[in-house]
């Protein structure tokens, strides 16, 4: 199975973070794929601390919880802060790692939701998953990455 994944920092020293988490995803899983790291705006919450995104492709035979769980290992080993605020709310973290999809499966789990619910809301996950796979669609909506980009509103295109 395909994964796509997003890794995200902004904390810290960024692109060591991403480094890391790279590192630590080619021992456990070997070869991948890997986008242009983009810069991005804080999504759903208010810091000051910009966010790296970048975009990793993975061909595994793990089923989704499995890479759910080894995904979730590999950020507890990383960054051990919790990345949801006393609140509930998003906080600055130095790792999150997220599925954003594994092939054209659609799945809701209490665990997991794939493709990632809040996948065409988000330009950081949509522009590094068009450039690994530019003709992947949504198996609900049946969209590409980069239809998706299109029907974001203009403040989120930016």
């Amino acid at each position: 199975m395909h994964y796509f994944l997003n890794i995200g920092s902004n904390l810290g020293q960024r692109k060591l973070h991403i480094s890391r988490a790279l590192r630590a995803l080619e021992e456990r899983f070997g070869y991948f794929e890997t986008s242009h790291i983009i810069e991005s705006e804080p999504w759903g919450y208010d810091s000051p601390n910009k966010f790296l995104n970048l975009a990793v492709m993975i061909i595994s035979d793990l089923e989704p919880a499995e890479m759910l769980a080894a995904v979730k290992e590999i950020e507890a080993q990383l960054d051990g802060t919790q990345h949801r605020d006393a609140a509930g709310g998003y906080a600055d973290r130095k790792v999150d790692i997220d599925i954003m999809a594994a092939d054209e499966t659609a799945l809701d789990t209490p665990e997991l939701t794939l493709p990632h619910p809040r996948l065409a809301q988000r330009r950081f996950f949509l522009v590094p998953f068009a450039e690994l796979a530019p003709r992947w669609r949504h198996p609900l909506s049946g969209l590409t990455c980069d239809q998706m980009l299109e029907a974001l509103p203009e403040a989120e295109a930016e």
